[in-house]
């Protein structure tokens, strides 16, 4: 065999690839078709006047065929910038925007630019697992900050695991996989933790327009130099169903910026260009269609939880965004039980173990359910189907 960069051997499989394999040669019968809780994406197309726009620059404009601005359209970052200003009450503006290949790209060009081969960064567990893959390929040791009960990250904990070789912190919330949504106090010590130790900030906020809360959900952006500590991110996946057109975003000092250019010209060179301009499209004319989606998603966040309460022996844990991460009642690992459902009660969820450190306990007791493309009659029978498990 040819040579294989060890730190690549050493993680693991993509997790919702490896969970689609379970579906091979299991057929579902039409009166109990298989209910998919793995993935978190939208399922559906975007809305038509976003469709028409993309099209109609697919068809009209030759620009939109071309490499473009490397850290992303102009226009499209002036509109970021505009209305995280507007939302979080802060002073953003374009300089401090890059448009990406999808959040998970921002993610990894903020890693590139803050660690190296033995370099730390603290990630509160349970993990978003392409988190844990970032690092583990770039040879960076992701340090776990176990979260309590309340799936909350503690800065006392976490600064307790700071050494000379940690660069950053990361936090994502809305959470994935759990759900849990972090007070503006609980970021703000977090913040305030990074800035004294002289380490990033990474604010992972890919469900942002999910987020229950009314308001900012914390008030970084407005405090002065915060472009010194703070890289915010985002995601126009989930909120334009564009996931399949891959436009994600940054939000970082101008510093920092010309780093990210260097990594992204090398990998993508520049963003979809008619992804950009269904992002556009999306923020200037669909904030009231989102006002609905954000709307249906917390009704069916509340259908999920009266449904998983219910649920004998199982423990609902936290429930957010697009997430409920639950306790099981069974002795097996998730990581078995998750394989099980499949055949057994037609449930496609992902096991803990995914989302947690190798022989975590925490992993092998829970499952995240993924509810935002169930509707509440589906969240219902999904309930059922739960209860009807056998040991």
């Amino acid at each position: 065999m040819h040579p294989l960069n060890p730190a690549f051997t050493a993680t693991f499989a993509p997790p919702v690839m490896e969970a689609r394999r379970w579906l091979e040669g299991v057929t579902f019968p039409p009166e109990r078709p298989l209910i998919n809780v793995s993935q978190a994406a939208p399922v559906d197309p975007p809305p038509e006047g976003l469709r028409r726009a993309i099209a109609e620059a697919a068809l009209h404009r030759p620009e939109a065929h071309l490499y473009g601005p490397v850290l992303g359209n102009g226009d499209l970052r002036a509109v970021v910038a505009a209305q995280f200003s507007g939302a979080y009450g802060g002073a953003v503006d374009a300089g401090r925007v890059a448009i990406t290949q999808g959040c998970n790209q921002a993610f990894c060009a903020a890693m590139a630019t803050l660690a190296g081969p033995g370099d730390q960064v603290i990630l509160p567990t349970p993990w978003y697992f392409n988190h844990k893959m970032w690092l583990d390929m770039a040879g960076v040791q992701a340090v776990p900050l176990p979260c309590g009960p309340d799936l909350l990250p503690d800065p006392e904990q976490a600064r307790a695991l700071i050494t000379p070789a940690t660069k950053a912190i990361v936090l994502v919330t809305p959470n994935n996989p759990s759900g849990a949504e972090y007070p503006a106090g609980l970021v703000g010590r977090f913040y305030d933790l990074a800035q004294g130790q002289g380490l990033a900030l990474v604010v992972d906020e890919t469900y942002r327009d999910f987020d229950s809360r009314e308001g900012a959900p914390h008030d970084l952006l407005a405090r002065p130099d915060w472009d010194r500590t703070l890289i915010q991110l985002y995601s126009f996946s989930k909120a334009y169903r564009l996931t399949g057109h891959r436009v994600g975003a940054m939000v970082a000092g101008t510093g920092r910026m010309a780093q990210v250019e260097k990594f992204l010209d090398t990998v993508a060179i520049s963003p979809s260009q008619l992804g950009q301009i269904g992002a556009l499209w999306g923020m200037e004319n669909l904030q009231d269609w989102l006002a609905a989606e954000r709307a249906e998603i917390l009704s069916r966040r509340a259908a999920t939880r009266a449904a998983l309460i219910a649920l004998p022996g199982w423990r609902l844990k936290s429930t957010g965004a697009y997430f409920a991460w639950v306790e099981h009642p069974f002795e097996e690992s998730s990581a078995d039980l998750a394989r099980r459902m499949v055949g057994q009660i037609g449930v496609l969820a992902l096991p803990g173990t995914m989302f947690t450190p190798q022989g975590d306990p925490v992993g092998a007791r829970h499952l995240r359910l993924a509810f935002a493309n169930v509707d509440r009659p589906g969240i219902a029978e999904l309930a059922g189907r739960l209860t009807a498990l056998a040991p």
